[in-house]
């Protein structure tokens, strides 16, 4: 194994909340690697913690009220970035570590044009010169595959389409080149044959730039074909871990089976024989007051006692790889004989 690209370990980013109702524990004990040139998908329900934990690597936490806890690790090629000042933090975000963020409309200035925007991060983290700069957004904007780059570089976020306006934010990000590109939910806001391009020019641009991507999102038929390794969170903690086919093939936490067994399948017995589509009862409950045990248990339809008092670590659930390939933080892996359902 390669030294790992970038390090998380134990990370707890915390928000006091205004109300008074507690502290919300949004990450809570997170640690993962990617590794140079690999695709990291991080799957799960909305408030599980995937963006705030993308957030917390490029230190872009709002505080107060967030804090990032002491004791948590964030290093990128060796050098922890909680520890970082803020001149040598801003030499790296943007550009050695890019992000692509949820909404597009909202993340591009809507009174600046496309090239401006793109450019910008270009004359700060390399020093060029505005003409060299807009040239390099040509560049950018043709590399994305958007028509007529020469025209459109003058154009406002307005005056492009959705998926235009998502390729230019992918633009933007990669302008510098960057080791690690953070993808958070590219696809949310776009109809499925955009959301399609959008993966494919990624996973395209990814192999002409060698890059790594950690690739955030709540749907698993996004990472099926895009990522190597998955880390399923819940509850602000990584539930289960493992490569791609093997995580498809053997889900062992009872969240990433339920989470499989709700995606419609094409192989399966059409619906009025099959019934509805698998759903996971309950919801995720809030940041406040995570359950004691397993967070999981409230939903779970294997849980007993021991999960209702005794947080699971994560547990090594061998498999094909080296040790340590595929975790799950479930007891059942202790006692696999309880994996039936409660009538």
């Amino acid at each position: 194994m390669t030294e790992p690209l970038l390090r998380v370990r134990d990370l707890k980013t915390y928000f006091v909340t205004e109300q008074g109702s507690g502290t919300a524990r949004a990450v809570d004990g997170v640690s993962f690697e990617v590794q140079p040139g690999e695709t990291l998908g991080i799957v799960g329900e909305s408030g599980c913690g995937k963006t705030v934990t993308s957030l917390s690597i490029l230190r872009l936490i709002p505080e107060p009220p967030g804090h990032i806890r002491p004791g948590s690790v964030i290093e990128f090629e060796g050098r922890n970035l909680l520890t970082l000042e803020p001149r040598e933090l801003r030499a790296i975000r943007g550009n050695q570590i890019a992000m692509i963020f949820q909404e597009p409309m909202t993340s591009l200035n809507p009174v600046f044009t496309v090239g401006d925007q793109i450019a910008e991060a270009a004359i700060v983290h390399q020093g060029l010169s505005r003409r060299v700069a807009r040239t390099r957004a040509i560049d950018m904007l043709r590399l994305v595959g958007i028509a007529d780059p020469e025209e459109r570089v003058d154009h406002y976020p307005h005056q492009m389409s959705g998926g235009m306006r998502q390729r230019v934010m992918i633009g933007m990000a990669l302008v510098c080149h960057p080791k690690l590109l953070i993808a958070d939910e590219p696809t949310t806001a776009l109809d499925v044959t955009i959301q399609a391009q959008i993966l494919e020019l990624l996973d395209r641009l990814q192999a002409e730039l060698g890059m790594a991507v950690m690739l955030i999102t709540h749907d698993l038929g996004v990472v099926a074909g895009s990522a190597d390794r998955v880390a399923v969170m819940y509850a602000g903690q990584v539930v289960e871990q493992a490569p791609t086919a093997a995580l498809f093939a053997r889900p062992l936490h009872p969240y990433t089976e339920g989470l499989l067994a709700s995606v419609p399948r094409l192989d399966a017995p059409p619906a009025r024989e099959h019934g509805r589509l698998h759903s996971i009862p309950g919801q995720v409950p809030a940041a406040t007051a995570w359950p004691d045990g397993c967070r999981f248990h409230p939903r779970c339809p294997y849980a007993w006692e021991r999960c209702r008092a005794e947080m699971p670590p994560l547990l090594d659930a061998g498999g094909e790889g080296e040790p340590g390939t595929h975790t799950v933080r479930c007891w059942l892996l202790t006692e696999p004989r309880r994996r039936t359902p409660h009538p």
